[in-house]
């Protein structure tokens, strides 16, 4: 079981309040992502769950047990940090079977575990070496081996892909996900990247200032937006926005348009602009062009398209794919 439950939970530094009052729920077996740009609170808010931090207010409960006031070894779950936290001297094995070692777990019963571990996250070759023989990717698997061991009830992963490069943080976020849907145990991770978000998550929260702005799948966050903060902060290239004739015209303060949901003709279209930049990526064209009402919007094209700086182009959408969005932001039905 691994179902935890937060109940007008509230964090304060001093007279600094950074996590308002707040309610979220986590269901057994989901994996669930914490998004939100720097500062939003969301490893704050992970580390109120794990222990690491003392809530200011209100209750955490795992699996329906008050955990609000245990320290974090008995709450059951298993962090892994950004930075892997290894014992350089010990090998993979070692490192892996730490914590089992500090349960006083026999020996017999700790290679068992960590031998199983290893095959799961293929590090079976190395468990023998030690982490500075490894690579990025191969030390944040022994991290995730070790709170594998543990058996915990819910796994917290605060940014682990963080300290990778491009190519090994896609190899990782594909890893993670397999483990996932092998243990079926909960997962809650923290990123600012909100591409893992969408590609990781049962369910993902969306942050800012400390307050929870959307819960939702991903397709629910990028298919209907509550306000405008999670419309730009969600999809990638992030949502086109425009103001004044354009927004007036549909009755907004602001209309919102995904750069994948425009189309492009060089004759006719409901926007006129020219090109500023073109990025060919191959796959991908983005546009970035500066339309006539003096707004400006990015299209993404599926491959290559022969357009350039300076050439005039018109801009259309779907009504149905228009976002619409009030005074304060907040989605207009």
């Amino acid at each position: 079981m691994g179902q935890i439950s937060l109940t007008q939970v509230t964090k304060s530094f001093g007279a600094t309040e950074v996590i308002p009052p707040l309610d979220l729920e986590i269901n057994d077996g989901e994996f669930v992502v914490f998004v939100g740009p720097s500062g939003c609170g969301k490893s704050t808010l992970l580390r109120l769950i794990a222990g690491l931090e003392d809530v200011s207010s209100g209750a955490i409960r795992i699996d329906g047990i008050n955990a609000t006031q245990l320290p974090p070894a008995r709450r059951g779950l298993a962090m892994v940090f950004q930075s892997y936290a290894l014992y350089p001297h010990m090998s993979v094995r070692k490192n892996i079977a730490f914590p089992l070692k500090m349960a006083g777990l026999p020996e017999d019963e700790r290679n068992r575990k960590v031998e199983a571990a290893a095959k799961v996250l293929n590090l079976t070759p190395y468990l023998e070496r030690k982490p500075g023989q490894l690579s990025g990717g191969q030390r944040q698997r022994v991290a995730i081996g070790r709170a594998i061991v543990r058996e915990p009830k819910a796994f917290l992963f605060d940014e682990p892909l963080s300290n990778l490069d491009a190519a090994l943080r896609v190899n990782m976020r594909l890893e993670i996900s397999e483990l996932h849907q092998s243990l079926k145990t909960t997962m809650v991770y923290v990123t600012h990247d909100q591409v893992e978000a969408m590609t990781m998550a049962d369910k993902i929260v969306v942050l800012q200032a400390g307050r929870i702005e959307q819960v939702g799948s991903p397709l629910d966050l990028y298919r209907a937006p509550a306000n405008q903060f999670v419309a730009g902060f969600i999809g990638s290239p992030r949502m086109n926005f425009l103001t004044g004739p354009d927004a007036v015209a549909v009755g907004a303060a602001t209309i919102g348009v995904r750069p994948e949901h425009l189309s492009l003709s060089t004759t006719e279209g409901r926007w006129k602009g020219r090109v500023g930049v073109a990025e060919h990526l191959g796959s991908d064209t983005f546009l970035h062009v500066h339309i006539d009402t003096g707004n400006s919007m990015t299209v993404r094209l599926t491959g290559e398209a022969a357009l350039k700086a300076g050439d005039t182009v018109y801009l259309s959408a779907d009504p149905q794919r228009i976002h619409r969005f009030n005074a304060n932001g907040l989605a207009i039905a």
